[in-house]
């Protein structure tokens, strides 16, 4: 916890990955793909480095190829923004295996802490619910966090939690920038060395 009384974006993104098992995650480009790997770089990751607008059809895609998987889309309020017309689509394939968690500080962390829409009440969670998730909530604080973990690692999707965090900077966690190598590493962890879909 920040000094004022807001949640810290490292120790949410620990709590959501912690004991993940078999999780497939996606990460949203900046904050939330160095969160993800500090939490420890795992061949089940797949970062995005500059496609923004982009994470959550990546994992509807993901989750419609892998049904019995679940998938968890980690990204930013910015990122989510960007890319907000896929919550429609996502809520008309309703696919029970996805995930996204909404890490918003309300601010583009990637060009300097600028106010998203969100730090002007915009609301990605009433978004999601209008176009038709199973559940979508907003988290505000501890109490409310380990309601929002279980709902977005084991309920049925898709589901969306918006988790309203400090706006920090931490300090970097660089995964690999190799685009070529990440994906082969995802693909042989998830299918095996040369397996198909």
């Amino acid at each position: 916890m920040t000094s004022d009384n807001s949640l810290r974006r490292r120790e949410v993104v620990q709590q959501l990955l912690a004991d993940r098992g078999d999780l497939l995650v996606v990460t949203g480009l900046g904050s939330t793909t160095y969160d993800c790997a500090a939490a420890g770089d795992h061949p089940l990751n797949f970062y995005l480095w500059g496609a923004m607008g982009g994470a959550a059809m990546i994992g509807l895609g993901l989750a419609m190829a892998q049904p019995k998987r679940r998938v968890l889309v980690v990204t930013g309020d910015g990122e989510m923004l960007m890319g907000i017309g896929s919550l429609a689509t996502i809520a008309v394939k309703r696919p029970a295996n996805l995930a996204i968690a909404v890490i918003d500080n309300r601010s583009y962390g990637e060009t300097g802490m600028q106010a998203t829409h969100t730090a002007h009440g915009v609301d990605i969670p009433g978004m999601a619910r209008a176009a038709g998730f199973a559940q979508a909530t907003s988290v505000e604080d501890e109490r409310a966090l380990g309601g929002a973990v279980a709902l977005l690692r084991r309920a049925p999707g898709p589901v969306l939690a918006s988790i309203r965090v400090a706006a920090i900077r931490d300090p970097f966690a660089l995964p690999s920038r190799d685009g070529t190598y990440l994906k082969h590493r995802f693909r042989e962890a998830l299918l095996g060395a040369g397996g198909i879909a």
